[in-house]
C-alpha cells in the first residue's frame, strides 16, 4: 500500500505508483536475456556512428569546461571575500593595496606622457607642429594634474611648486596646476584627535579649553585650527599635519624621483631630476614643526633689528613634530585688492614693503631666507597706530622651508643684479659665472632665469625696470613651448647650486605677487628698492677689504668711493619716493611709466 505522498509524486510526473513489491519478487519477475542478446546490445553500444562520438566527444568537452568555469568562478569568490576581509581587517593589506594604486596611477600617468611626447617630438617638420606640440602639453598636464589630484599628499605641493615656474615651463602646464594652488586636503578631526594621543600620549583636551574641529585653512601638508590654551586662555592657532603624509611620504618621494628619472632617461635634454633632488632634501625638514619653530623664532629675532619695517611674525607657542602652536594673528591675501583699497591700504606701499622684507632676506648678512613665499603664506592686516601710507603689516606664515646663503654668494648675487640694472652685460658675466659658473653660451639663458624676462629686455637700454608687456609674455611662453628655450633653461637648472634655485624661487613668488597686487609703478620701484639692497651688500664688502686705518689716504679714497657708490643709489631711491608721495599728495594716481622719470642706476 503507497503512501499518500507517493501518490502525489508519481501523479505530478504523470505516472501511475506501483504498489510495493519487494527486490526479490522483482528479481524473479525479470526476463532473463540470453547470451546473444546480451552480445547484440553490447554491439550496438560499441558501434555508434562517427557522428554520434563525435557528438559525445563534444558534450564531455562542453561538461569539463563547465566545471573548469565553476571552479574558477568559486576560486575568485573565495579571493575576493578573502581580500575584502583582508583589507577591511588587517592595516597591511590596505596599505599594501594603496601603495600599488597610488604608483599605478603615477605609472600610467608617466607612460601616457611619454608615449605622447616621443611622437610629437618627431614632428617638428610639420606645419602646424607648434599647435601639436601645444595640444600635447595641454593633454600631458591634464592628465598629470588628474593623478595629483587623486595622490594627494606632496604631490599637491609639487603641483603647486610647478605652477609658478614661468621661466621653466610652457603655459599650459603653469596654467592647468593653478588650481591646485586651492585645492588642499582636509583631514577629518577624528584623525587629528588620533595622531595627537599617538605623538603626546594626552588628548586635545588636555591642551586646550576649546579647539574648533573644522580648520581655518588648508594646505598641502598641514591645516590650521582656531583654539584657546587651557592653561592661560590665550587665542591661539593650531597647525597640525595631515595625517597620511607620514605613511605616504617615503613612497610618494621615490615616486617623484622615479618620474624625474624617467623622463631624463627618454628625454636627456629635459633633466628635472634636481628638483626631485631638492625635494628629498626639504620635505623631510618642512615636515618637522620643531625645525619650523626654529626658523619663526630665528626671523623673528632677525627682524627685530628693523623696527620700521612692517613684518609681523606670530610667536610660537610650543612645537611637537606634526603639531604647532602659534600666536593667533590673521588677515587677508595680499591678492585681495578690494580689501586693500576698501581700508585705504595702498598697493604700491604694499609691494615696496613686500619687496623690503624679500630683499634684506636675500642681501642681509646671516638673515634667513624664506624659500616660500606665495601668497597663501602672506596677509595684510590694517593697522590703525600707524598713518597712511603705511597703514598695515604684513603677516609672514608657515616657516618649514628656510635656507642659509653664504656670504660670498650673497655679495656676488648683489654684485650681479646692480650689473643688470646698469645694463652692463660684461660686469653681468663676469658675475653669473661666479653665482653659478656659467659660461658665455648659457649666459643669456641665466638672465632669463633669474630675472624672468626675455634676454633681449635685459640687455635692451631700458632692461628689466621696463614692465614687462602682453607681446613679451606670450613670445617667452611660445619658446618655451617651442622646446629649444625649455631645454637650454633644464639644462642650465641642473647644474646651478640648489641655493640659488631657492633664490630663484623667492624671486618668483615675490615676483608673482607685485604683479598680482597690479600697481601703479610697475616694477620700477621694487627693482630701485633691490639696487638698494644689493648696493649696501657691496659697499660692505667693499669696506670690510680696507685693510689698517682709515686715516691712511689710500683707505680714505675706497672707504669715500665705496659710500659714494651706495649713496648714489640710495639717493635716487629716496628721491623717487619723495616723487610718488608728491604725487599721491596731489592726487596724481595714475600709472607710472619709466620714462617720467629718470631712473638708471
Amino acid at each position: 500500500m503507497t503512501s499518500i505522498a507517493s501518490w502525489r509524486t508519481f501523479s505530478a510526473l504523470g505516472r501511475k505508483p506501483t504498489p510495493w513489491i519487494c527486490r526479490e519478487c522483482i528479481r524473479s519477475t525479470r526476463p532473463t536475456r540470453i547470451p546473444q542478446q546480451q552480445q547484440q546490445i553490447k554491439s550496438f553500444s560499441t558501434s555508434q556512428s562517427p557522428a554520434a562520438q563525435a557528438g559525445k566527444r563534444a558534450w564531455r568537452r562542453v561538461n569539463k569546461t563547465i566545471r573548469e568555469h565553476r571552479r574558477v568562478a568559486i576560486g575568485a569568490t573565495v579571493i575576493f571575500v578573502t581580500g575584502a576581509a583582508a583589507l577591511a581587517f588587517s592595516e597591511k593589506a590596505r596599505h599594501a593595496y594603496m601603495a600599488v594604486q597610488r604608483s599605478g596611477r603615477v605609472g600610467a600617468t608617466l607612460a601616457l606622457c611619454v608615449n605622447d611626447y616621443y611622437w610629437v617630438l618627431k614632428k617638428d617638420k610639420d606645419p602646424d607642429y607648434r599647435a601639436l606640440l601645444s595640444a600635447c602639453h595641454q593633454r600631458c598636464a591634464n592628465r598629470t594634474l588628474e593623478a595629483m589630484e587623486k595622490n594627494g599628499s606632496i604631490f599637491i605641493k609639487l603641483g603647486q611648486h610647478l605652477s609658478s615656474l614661468n621661466y621653466l615651463l610652457p603655459n599650459e602646464w603653469c596654467d592647468t596646476f593653478i588650481p591646485l594652488q586651492d585645492k588642499c586636503p582636509v583631514s577629518s578631526y577624528a584623525s587629528i584627535e588620533k595622531m595627537v594621543r599617538h605623538d603626546t600620549g594626552k588628548t586635545l583636551e588636555d591642551f586646550f579649553a576649546t579647539f574648533e574641529p573644522v580648520p581655518i585653512g588648508a594646505a598641502s601638508l598641514a591645516q590650521v585650527h582656531i583654539a584657546t590654551l587651557k592653561d592661560t586662555g590665550e587665542k591661539v592657532a593650531v597647525k597640525v599635519q595631515h595625517p597620511s603624509l607620514d605613511e605616504w611620504s617615503k613612497l610618494d618621494l621615490w615616486l617623484t624621483s622615479f618620474t624625474f628619472k624617467t623622463l631624463r632617461y627618454w628625454f636627456p635634454e629635459y633633466d628635472l631630476t634636481w628638483l626631485s633632488d631638492e625635494m628629498e632634501y626639504s620635505l623631510p625638514k618642512e615636515l618637522d614643526f620643531r625645525e619650523e619653530g626654529r626658523n619663526a623664532q630665528r626671523a623673528k629675532e632677525y627682524f627685530a633689528r628693523f623696527p620700521r619695517t612692517p613684518l609681523v611674525i606670530p610667536e610660537v607657542v610650543w612645537a611637537q613634530r606634526r603639531v604647532l602652536v602659534m600666536e593667533y594673528i590673521t588677515g587677508h591675501r595680499p591678492d585681495d585688492l578690494e580689501f586693500l583699497d576698501s581700508n585705504g591700504i595702498d598697493r604700491d606701499e604694499v609691494s615696496a614693503a613686500l619687496a623690503r622684507i624679500f630683499n634684506e632676506m636675500i642681501f642681509g648678512k646671516d638673515a634667513p631666507l624664506h624659500c616660500d613665499p606665495h601668497g597663501g603664506n602672506l596677509a595684510i592686516r590694517v593697522n590703525p597706530n600707524k598713518r597712511k601710507p603705511g597703514n598695515f603689516d604684513v603677516i609672514l606664515y608657515d616657516h618649514g622651508l628656510y635656507r642659509d646663503i653664504p656670504l660670498w654668494l650673497r655679495r656676488a648675487y648683489a654684485h650681479l643684479w646692480l650689473a643688470v640694472l646698469d645694463v652692463d652685460e660684461d660686469r653681468m658675466r663676469q658675475y653669473a659665472h661666479q653665482v653659478a659658473d656659467i659660461n658665455d653660451e648659457e649666459f643669456g639663458i641665466f638672465a632669463s632665469a633669474i630675472t624672468g624676462r626675455d634676454f633681449r629686455v635685459v640687455k635692451s637700454d631700458a632692461g628689466v625696470v621696463q614692465k614687462r608687456n602682453a607681446e613679451e609674455k606670450r613670445a617667452f611662453s611660445e619658446a618655451l613651448g617651442e622646446g629649444g628655450l625649455l631645454s637650454q633653461v633644464v639644462g642650465l637648472l641642473s647644474k646651478v647650486p640648489r641655493v640659488i634655485l631657492l633664490i630663484l624661487k623667492t624671486n618668483d613668488l615675490t615676483r608673482s605677487l607685485d604683479e598680482n597686487l597690479q600697481t601703479r609703478q610697475g616694477p620700477v620701484r621694487t627693482f630701485m628698492i633691490l639696487a638698494r639692497y644689493a648696493a649696501r651688500t657691496v659697499f660692505e664688502e667693499q669696506v670690510e677689504n680696507i685693510k689698517g686705518s682709515m686715516l691712511w689716504p689710500s683707505n680714505l679714497l675706497s672707504y669715500s668711493v665705496a659710500l659714494f657708490s651706495y649713496a648714489k643709489v640710495a639717493v635716487k631711491l629716496r628721491a623717487y619716493e619723495l616723487y610718488l608721495s608728491g604725487r599721491r599728495r596731489l592726487g596724481m594716481q595714475g600709472t607710472i611709466g619709466p620714462g617720467q622719470m629718470e631712473i638708471d642706476m
